[in-house]
């Protein structure tokens, strides 16, 4: 009997169950648990469903129409989501998951509102083919906790609560089989316990055993460790508060510095102003060093206002108290780098859940670093290593400080961008590129300084796919540069980041904070003499800083939230020069 059971074709049920079931529930109904984001960002529960079918997404603005309400005829609501699928800067194959079993001999059966964007149509399904069959219904928790248990050997359940297009929570997920027993994840979020909608056509074709077609981005799930619906909760719950605490947290804080400041200054008739701008820049330095911990002990959110509101500065003065002039400044740079590095080396337990981490939550990535991280730790690794080099008595020569920038621009756009670390194709630009261009002005190699800076970022990508590849990290850069299929799909991912780098510079909060970023720029500009005059005496600083500028721009030029890396950037790039005129004073 054992026998004939193996040779029974495979079946994978998807069941759909209310909105309200949750993940210790799927536990305790025998299934493996986890969380799947609904999507980028909050769409129509349609969108959900047709993601799951597909295999593949984009953000909603990047298609030229919003997806059409579904109608009683299922065709021309199909044919208008085919040809808005066609206007992404992707392979977007609405029903993929349906053709492609279709087409190897799968039966296809789909009854519930989810039929259309599966590509069932209004008659449910199909029949013929004998290599097994593929169920979506709607079904409740008792439903699927009987199905759990009586499963056959090569039967996969995956149950997945109804998504309801209004909020961007990720929704319970639950899959019982044969080799299914921990919480769930996969490849593409490599996050225990949160997978993707994207990820479960991959998992359908592979208990198949069918090719999955190079259009879909997902991975297939897979369960690791114990079950723990009590850690997948406390995960969701901690996402789920990272983009509404961004604001209070980070901004309160820095007004709060701001407003002290300027207070010291004024009662002392700007005695404590230069002293002040020191502490302040310090603090915003050990900004994302604290949120790690904020991260760690995962608290309120007005006992993490709190945390950081008087943590960053506690860092800075005990760093001023032991360290005098550029090398306290390099001291804080350092020690924000290292946590960093060291955290998405170990495999980013901390950073993917910390305030300026990736914000897994919002459905796009979920280890390694964001364009928030990106933007501030260019400036820091650059501008900070100059800051480093200041602090030498007596001072390298030029030539090994030019080295000192390469090699630790180098290693940092390693750790940083390398798919089994920070996973941030853009770290593989910002930070060769800046290191560069500070090697060039310290070492006073202009023409070749330049070319040095547009070919390092190449070699360095090209150095990153092969630790990829040999690594089997299967990380973001290798699957979409070598699995791209083509120049037309290396177009589509180039289109798409410029896109939503257009996009995100309407943004309603960075459309207030550019207007300042052009006037300080335009500052800099005109009071050039004034700042070189603050540097004088510190090549290696304004090395840095030119750098830092350098890998600012680039960053801004090649990432799909371009505005958001050039306000970070500017901020601190204006943090290392206030330093630089807090020190001109003692230097003078």
């Amino acid at each position: 009997m054992a026998a004939a059971a193996r040779r029974e074709p495979p079946r994978v049920t998807i069941a759909w169950l209310p909105s309200s079931v949750s993940v210790a529930e799927l536990a305790k109904a025998g299934f493996s648990p986890g969380l799947m984001s609904a999507g980028l960002g909050t769409v129509p529960a349609q969108q959900t469903y047709l993601d799951v079918g597909q295999g593949n997404r984009v953000f909603d603005s990047l298609y030229d129409e919003p997806l059409p309400s579904l109608y009683r005829n299922c065709y021309r609501w199909e044919r208008e989501v085919r040809k808005r699928a066609e206007s992404a800067p992707a392979e977007i194959v609405p029903a993929l998951l349906f053709s492609t079993l279709r087409g190897n001999g799968v039966q296809f059966f789909s009854l519930g509102p989810w039929s259309c964007a599966f590509g069932a149509g209004p008659g449910g399904g199909f029949g013929g083919g004998n290599r097994g069959s593929f169920w979506a219904e709607p079904g409740s928790l008792a439903l699927a906790a009987k199905l759990a248990d009586e499963l056959r050997p090569g039967e996969l359940l995956i149950a997945i609560a109804r998504p309801t297009g209004r909020d961007d929570d990720p929704l319970p997920i639950g899959i019982a089989g044969r080799g299914f027993d921990g919480d769930l994840t996969s490849d593409s979020t490599r996050t225990n316990g949160y997978v993707l909608s994207t990820d479960v056509a991959p998992t359908i074709l592979d208990r198949f055993g069918i090719d999955v077609p190079s259009e879909m981005s997902g991975q297939p799930i897979r369960s690791e460790g114990s079950v723990d619906p009590a850690a997948i909760e406390t995960l969701g719950a901690r996402m789920d508060v990272i983009s509404q605490r961004r604001g209070p947290v980070i901004g309160y804080s820095l007004l709060i510095w701001l407003g002290l400041l300027g207070l010291a200054a004024l009662l002392s008739r700007g005695a404590l102003a230069r002293p002040g701008v020191r502490l302040v820049g310090l603090a915003v330095v050990y900004l994302p060093l604290v949120l790690l911990l904020g991260a760690a002990l995962e608290p309120s959110e007005s006992a993490e206002a709190i945390l950081v509101a008087a943590g960053a500065p506690v860092l800075a003065a005990l760093t001023l108290a032991l360290l005098r002039g550029y090398r306290a400044l390099a001291a804080a740079a350092a020690l924000t780098v290292l946590a960093y590095a060291v955290d998405v080396i170990v495999g980013s337990p901390l950073t993917a859940l910390s305030l300026l981490g990736p914000n897994p939550g919002l459905g796009v990535r979920f280890y390694g670093i964001g364009n928030e991280l990106e933007a501030l730790l260019g400036v820091l690794v650059v501008a900070g290593t100059g800051a480093g080099l200041a602090g030498f008595r007596p001072a390298l020569s030029p030539s090994r400080r030019a080295v000192a920038f390469l090699a630790i621009g180098l290693c940092c756009a390693i750790v940083f961008a390398a798919g089994r670390f920070g996973a941030d194709v853009g770290a593989a630009i910002v930070f060769p590129v800046g290191a560069a261009v500070a090697a060039a002005v310290t070492a006073g190699r202009g023409r070749r300084g330049l070319l040095l800076a547009i070919a390092l970022p190449f070699a360095v990508l090209a150095l990153l796919v092969l630790i990829d590849l040999v690594s089997g990290a299967n990380a973001h850069l290798t699957r979409s540069v070598l699995d791209a299929g083509g120049l037309g799909a290396l177009g589509d991912v180039a289109q798409r980041r410029l896109q939503l780098s257009v996009h995100s510079f309407g943004r309603p909060v960075l459309l207030y904070l550019l207007p300042l970023v052009v006037a300080f720029a335009a500052l800099a500009i005109w009071r050039r003499e004034l700042l070189q005059a603050w540097l004088r005496g510190f090549p290696a600083v304004r090395a840095g800083l030119l750098g830092a500028v350098a890998a600012t721009a680039i960053g801004t030029l090649a990432n799909d939230s371009g505005a958001l890396l050039l306000v970070i950037g500017a901020a601190y790039l204006l943090v290392f020069v206030g330093y630089a005129w807090s020190e001109s004073a003692s230097n003078a």
